[in-house]
């Protein structure tokens, strides 16, 4: 394997005290500027997102898009079957290595998501398939395009190609497991030594702090809702607090462990009680419905698979985002922050296994077990509120997602049981992607696969503290904390542009060392 450490510490700490400042300087601005005025950090906002969205929207389309494809051709490359990461076998086994994948996006929102989205699309049907709202009619559509939102373009921009790109560069060329690396296709040395580089891994980073904060901020809020809806417990600030400690404490903790021990013990322990509670809901719930919903779904998800990965609406090139801004593009920018990070994350946890395998895990499967877990949570909310008009509309009306949740799971047998269960799993959902985000921002911070404790413990302190401050002036704080993850995507889409061309270009590369 090649020496991964090729820069002598004067220069690692010439570029961790700049990238340490502009990512710091970001978090502190931010949230001053919520504290004393709300409005001003609103206005900011709302008109970045707007731009982001107006300007930048077709082309995330166009990169998600292609990025799923050329992976899946990726696959059938002799290429494909190269094993990377310098080892010959993998670390991990492949329920621990996927376990840790799985709970990265799903972690994001994928509790409430999975409750609200499908209940949402079925209340207002996406203009594209325009349906009858409310109806049998629209339950096809509203499950297929959350399916879109959740599935193979979501999960493949977090790393099916970028992460073939950083375990060849970083493991077989010794250049740093840092975003950078991702633009040393384009810019060579400047882009790893150069200021490019440090705009690079800053940008990746603050995208990666609003798209971890804002659901470390939803979850205090969501859990607070919830312990009042099922103990009484006051939803307020005090209550926020505890569960965010918690939570820092939780994911932190993992963190410090590393990848061996803490995130994959969390990964595993998290995806034995999402299997549970599912498996309890496919039989105690609606079976019938959420099998019929599911290949009903999925076939129009396949059908009109292009025609909404591309759907602009009255948009056109470049228009006002409407419907496509807050539903699609946002996704798309939520997701694209990930991207470099989650790369790194998945070219750590992915070593000694082959392209094709993780390109399948990330591309194929995982997006297929996120649509399941879609139609099992959202499918029965679906069911019983045709059944009962209401039964869950009325707890979801003003997009209030634990609310469409608990109503779900208040309606299945030992409701208060479940309910419980899974604001447990929830919990636990975003300490996964709390440690596994907590570590990476780590390692691209002082260039060191095994990052000292005390930068680790910085930035799961920080990124907690950050939302406590958002939420300690209203739910509207973590909530343009949310839109700006828009804003951030630009920079990080123009970072994950090269892999499109380049894990081709390795793949075939390896192809022909095979062939000798």
């Amino acid at each position: 394997m090649a020496d991964t450490s090729i820069e002598n510490p004067g220069v690692q700490g010439r570029r961790v005290l700049p990238l340490f400042a502009i990512t710091g300087g970001f978090i502190t601005l931010f949230c001053l500027t919520a504290l004393f005025s709300l409005d001003t950090l609103s206005a900011v906002v709302d008109w970045g997102f707007n731009v982001s969205a107006t300007y930048f929207g077709l082309y995330w389309q166009v990169l998600l898009l292609a990025t799923f494809l050329i992976g899946l051709v990726l696959c059938v490359l002799p290429g494909s079957k190269a094993v990377m990461g310098g080892l010959a076998k993998p670390e991990f086994t492949v329920f621990q290595w996927g376990a840790m994948i799985m709970c990265t996006l799903l972690a994001g929102g994928g509790v409430f998501w999975a409750a609200g989205e499908p209940m949402a699309h079925f209340l207002s049907s996406p203009p594209l398939f325009g349906a009858e709202s409310g109806t049998q009619a629209a339950v096809n559509s509203a499950l297929a395009q959350s399916y879109m939102h959740w599935g193979f373009l979501a999960w493949a921009i977090l790393g099916s190609l970028s992460t073939v790109m950083l375990m060849y560069y970083h493991y077989e060329k010794g250049l740093p497991l840092a975003p950078r690396t991702l633009l040393y296709p384009v810019f060579g040395d400047r882009a790893i030594n150069g200021p490019i580089g440090l705009i690079a891994d800053a940008s990746a980073i603050i995208a990666v702090v609003a798209g971890t904060v804002g659901p470390i901020g939803f979850l205090g809020l969501q859990v607070s809702y919830g312990l009042n809806a099922l103990f009484g417990i006051p939803n307020g600030f005090g209550t926020q607090l505890v569960v965010i400690a918690g939570l820092v404490a939780l994911y932190t903790g993992s963190a410090i462990t590393g990848v061996n021990k803490g995130i994959q013990i969390l990964s595993r322990i998290n995806v034995v009680l999402a299997a549970v509670l599912l498996l309890f809901m496919l039989i105690a719930g609606p079976t019938l419905f959420i099998f019929k919903g599911f290949f009903a779904g999925f076939a129009t998800y396949l059908g009109s698979f292009f025609d909404m990965a591309l759907y602009r609406g009255d948009a056109g090139l470049f228009g006002a985002p409407g419907w496509l801004g807050w539903w699609t593009v946002f996704f798309w920018g939520w997701f694209m922050g990930y991207g470099p990070l989650m790369a790194m994350f998945i070219a750590r946890v992915s070593r000694g296994r082959s392209i094709r395998s993780i390109i399948i895990m990330l591309s194929i499967v995982a997006p297929i077990v996120t649509n399941f877990w879609f139609t099992i949570v959202g499918g029965s909310g679906i069911a019983f509120e045709l059944a009962n008009p209401g039964s869950v509309s009325t707890a979801f009306e003003g997009f209030n997602l634990p609310a469409a949740l608990l109503a779900i799971t208040q309606q299945l047998p030992m409701g208060f049981i479940v309910s419980l269960l899974f604001l447990i799993l929830t919990t636990i959902f975003v300490a996964t992607t709390g440690d596994s985000m907590t570590y990476v921002i780590a390692v691209t911070m002082s260039q060191d696969e095994h990052p000292k404790t005390a930068m680790r413990v910085f930035w799961g302190v920080a990124m907690g503290l950050m939302a406590l401050i958002l939420i300690s002036v209203g739910s509207g704080g973590v909530g343009k904390l949310q839109s700006f993850i828009v804003v951030t995507a630009v920079p990080v889409s123009l970072i994950l542009l090269p892999s499109l061309w380049d894990a081709a270009r390795i793949t075939m590369l390896k192809g022909r060392e095979q062939r000798g």
